[in-house]
């Protein structure tokens, strides 16, 4: 029962990450979603922080269990697009989080964090091999340094350019990704 309630509570705070943001999420919010009372809440996650961290650590679970289920065999440009046409699925679906790149004392927790570093470490190592090995053959600059590769990719998971054609209302969700995926991946250069 207490797995389910750190779970409910895990995926409240992630729905409410990607609608409102850190900032304008409240911890009253998270318990009343949950069913809970604030106090029942503070002794599962000791802070507004500590929640954000919960759920980014779960991203990270998700995204390498999504990671782990891609193909051996499958080309490295295309494990990289299929990760970032899931990361978009999730941010146009409302279940991405959005996180202040600037709030130290979120960084400071998150970075404090072990199950979201590790996550993230993992993530991160496995999408630079298939960047340096889609550089290798050729279908990535080589002249990019692959971190900054790897930060344009993880970009996408928070690129307002989908909440934009969204608006828009005259693309599909998928052909928002298609749209965003090609800008992404093949540039604005007429071929």
């Amino acid at each position: 029962m207490l797995q389910a309630r750190e779970d409910a509570i895990i995926r409240s705070v992630n729905l409410l990450l990607a609608e409102k943001g850190f900032e304008a999420m409240t911890v009253d919010e998270v318990a009343a979603n949950v069913g809970i009372a604030k106090a029942s809440l503070y002794k599962h996650f000791p802070s507004k922080e500590d929640l954000a961290a919960a759920a980014m650590a779960h991203l990270m679970e998700q995204a390498l269990a999504f990671l782990g289920s891609l193909p051996e065999e499958q080309a490295p440009l295309e494990k990289l697009r299929a990760v970032v046409r899931w990361m978009m699925r999730l941010k146009l679906g409302g279940e991405m989080p959005s996180l202040p790149s600037q709030n130290s004392t979120l960084r400071t927790t998150l970075v404090a964090h072990k199950a979201y570093m590790d996550g993230l470490m993992g993530v991160s190592d496995r999408l630079g091999a298939w960047i340096e090995e889609a550089q290798a053959q050729g279908l990535i600059n080589p002249k990019l340094p692959a971190i900054a590769v790897l930060y344009t990719l993880y970009a996408r998971a928070c690129d307002p350019v989908m909440e934009f054609l969204k608006m828009g209302g005259l693309n599909t969700d998928e052909e928002i990704i298609e749209l965003v995926l090609s800008t992404c991946f093949d540039g604005l250069n007429a071929r």
